[in-house]
């Protein structure tokens, strides 16, 4: 709960959202890459881009980004 000297953290800027998204891809394609190497080494280029989107992205949008949606805006909210 805000009391009336905190102001809401609003919208993230397109920097910060970059960041976020970042932070949440490149670790999740890292360890995507190093659990599944061996089944993923046998396939194309594009075969294999294509299955690390369609593991990473649902875990990239429900799981992450909305955890680090809450680290920025207590970040920004909090009171020295």
């Amino acid at each position: 709960m805000t009391n009336s000297t905190t102001r809401p953290a609003g919208p993230p800027t397109k920097h910060q959202l970059a960041l976020m998204i970042w932070l949440a891809v490149f670790p999740t394609l890292t360890a995507l890459n190093l659990l599944l190497d061996d089944w993923l080494s046998t396939l194309t280029p594009v075969l294999r881009t294509f299955v690390l989107a369609t593991i990473a992205v649902p875990i990239v949008i429900y799981g992450l980004m909305p955890r680090l949606h809450r680290l920025r805006v207590r970040l920004l909210t909090r009171r020295y």
